[in-house]
């Protein structure tokens, strides 16, 4: 589906329209320039190269910035392409078009993907959650991931086994990512919920796959999850059958 590279400024708390705290990541979309368009004609398949941060000339190589002088754009650092769903046509989309944050719309729901962030080398307790030996001061085992394999058959550590080693720095998508406001003056929307990647981290959104877009001023819409909470609340309390 199609996306915008964006950029994670960091996360803060919002009020929604019921009130409660929400916890959101701050997201710059824009602007995004289109800087070339593929085609089935040509490549085979229908997608939009989009460029996000100005780049200087020498920090490029020599075929983008030809690329670049010649469709009259300014050097793009980070270059990504996105394919054109069936929904949308190649030809509604032009080379130096920009688009910004208001792509997306408040209630919408999106999927981030970003690189986690590196946690160097770590033990199996931290990596993988493992129970580890007993915490009192005698046992002299505690965090250790303990037996691997046995002595006898297999007699070794089957391939693929957790095991301590390089944790983080992965690529991660989340889905389904409300969005709960879009702030145009600011070019960045705000997403309910954390984002992988550390701050300053380039990000891609896209249009959710899974979910459609809601009506936030909705209670039940706003709360993900509380339709039944709400229903019980609402519903009247039961009588006793009486005796006969």
């Amino acid at each position: 589906m199609l996306g915008l590279i964006a950029k994670k400024i960091g996360m803060t708390q919002i009020l929604d329209h019921v009130g409660d705290v929400i916890p959101v990541t701050v997201l710059q979309c824009g602007p995004n320039v289109v800087t070339a368009l593929r085609t089935k004609a040509k490549e085979g398949y229908d997608a939009v190269q989009v460029g996000f941060q100005d780049a200087k000339e020498r920090l490029v190589t020599k075929s983008q910035l030809a690329q670049f002088k010649k469709n009259e754009i300014k050097p793009k650092k980070y270059l990504r392409e996105f394919r054109v769903p069936a929904t949308a046509k190649i030809e509604d989309f032009k080379v130096g078009q920009e688009i910004l944050a208001d792509f997306f719309e408040e209630g919408e729901f999106v999927d981030v993907q970003g690189t986690s962030i590196g946690k160097g080398f770590a033990g199996g307790i931290k990596r993988w959650h493992m129970k580890g030996g007993p915490e009192s001061h005698g046992s002299m085992y505690h965090r250790r991931a303990g037996s691997q394999g046995s002595t006898t058959t297999p007699g070794r550590t089957w391939r693929g086994h957790h095991a301590p080693g390089h944790m983080g720095d992965e690529t991660k998508t989340v889905q389904n990512l409300l969005v709960m406001k879009v702030l145009k003056d600011d070019n960045a929307i705000l997403v309910r919920g954390a984002v992988p990647g550390s701050r300053n981290a380039i990000i891609l959104v896209r249009k959710a796959l899974k979910r459609k877009k809601i009506d936030l001023l909705s209670l039940k819409a706003a709360h993900a999850g509380g339709d039944k909470k709400d229903a019980k609340k609402a519903a009247p309390a039961k009588k006793p059958a009486a005796k006969k």
